[in-house]
């Protein structure tokens, strides 16, 4: 992902998410400045059309909805915080190849967790990359941050 690119993935953000989740253009940039290497876009003929905001962090921690990312000087975990895919490209595989790239740039980092808030009922959808409900009594302040139904999710980036 790229600064120009941050119009695109502002109206797939739009597209994707109603109002009360859609982060400030402001928040987005910072992201983007504070972790370009685990952000990634998505394209096609009609330019961006998906993206996922990931960063290096630590195992129970959650980013706050609207909140910019603290990168943990010593991460264990990439918390995938927001992949969207315009409608347009719906059913395309582009969530499963951006999951991917950054499942495996995670693990060429060296992390050994990935960890997600799972939204808008989407547990199902995340459980298929091998996420599982987890109990983080630290993450409770940042899921309340989300409209009802925020879970957290982990997995090992490692399988067996």
């Amino acid at each position: 992902m790229l600064r120009g690119d941050l119009d695109a993935v502002m109206e797939v953000q739009a597209a994707c998410y109603p109002p009360a989740m859609q982060e400030a253009r402001a928040i987005v940039a910072a992201r983007l400045q504070s972790s370009a290497a685990t952000c990634a876009v998505a394209s096609d003929a009609g330019g961006v059309c998906g993206y996922l905001f990931a960063y290096p962090s630590r195992l129970g921690a959650v980013t706050d909805l609207g909140a910019v990312f603290d990168p943990a000087a010593d991460p264990d975990t990439l918390y995938l915080h927001d992949l969207s895919v315009a409608p347009r490209a719906h059913g395309a595989g582009l969530a499963r190849a951006l999951v991917g790239r950054l499942l495996d740039t995670g693990r060429a980092r060296g992390l050994r967790h990935a960890a997600l808030v799972s939204v808008q009922d989407s547990a199902r959808f995340w459980a298929g990359f091998g996420f599982q409900v987890s109990p983080a009594p630290d993450a409770q302040t940042g899921l309340a941050t989300y409209p009802g139904g925020a879970i957290y999710m982990t997995r090992p980036l490692h399988q067996p």
